[in-house]
């Protein structure tokens, strides 16, 4: 497991230089300084503030609106109005959200995640098989053995209640 962990590494180091220090837009590594998606994250500015702060207003108004808008505003008696106001402005909240530095570490983060998902090597059909039947034994022995001890301590406690 070691040995595959240290290939594993060496290819990852590898990959990084052979990518010229640059790994993603917005994340790079130069002679050890490394900026990454939580690097990112951790700042902010008044414009995240703000931002942040109209994201969870629109919010709450997105949650109200079922309620509310119908007394105020007549083509709003209809429920496909309403979901399409309510869906705007989640999207509006989303886009306020994805502006912010957390939204730009967020979208390094996917971008990373799609990478490692591209290494991993899935099993086979045969290997699915077998690891599936596997598990679906374990279930059944330890099913079998939590029923037994279930059954056992409903006698043992029935000695001292009846």
């Amino acid at each position: 497991m070691s040995n595959n962990q240290d290939n594993l590494e060496n290819k990852l180091s590898d990959a990084k230089a052979g990518a010229g220090g640059m790994l993603s837009k917005g994340q790079h590594i130069s002679a050890g300084n490394q900026t990454t998606a939580v690097e990112v994250a951790k700042t902010g500015s008044m414009k995240d503030v703000i931002l942040w702060l109209l994201a969870a207003a629109v919010l709450i108004g997105a949650t109200l609106v079922n309620q509310y808008l119908p007394g105020y505003w007549q083509p709003a008696n209809d429920v496909w109005i309403r979901i399409g106001i309510i869906v705007a402005l989640i999207v509006f909240a989303l886009v306020c959200l994805a502006l912010t530095h957390q939204g730009r570490a967020f979208k390094i983060l996917l971008k990373d995640a799609a990478v490692e998902l591209r290494r991993v090597t899935w099993p086979g059909k045969d290997e699915t098989f077998q690891y599936t039947w596997q598990v679906l034994v374990m279930i059944a022995i330890v099913g079998f053995l939590v029923w037994l001890l279930d059954n056992f301590f409903n006698w043992f406690v029935g000695l001292f209640i009846g």
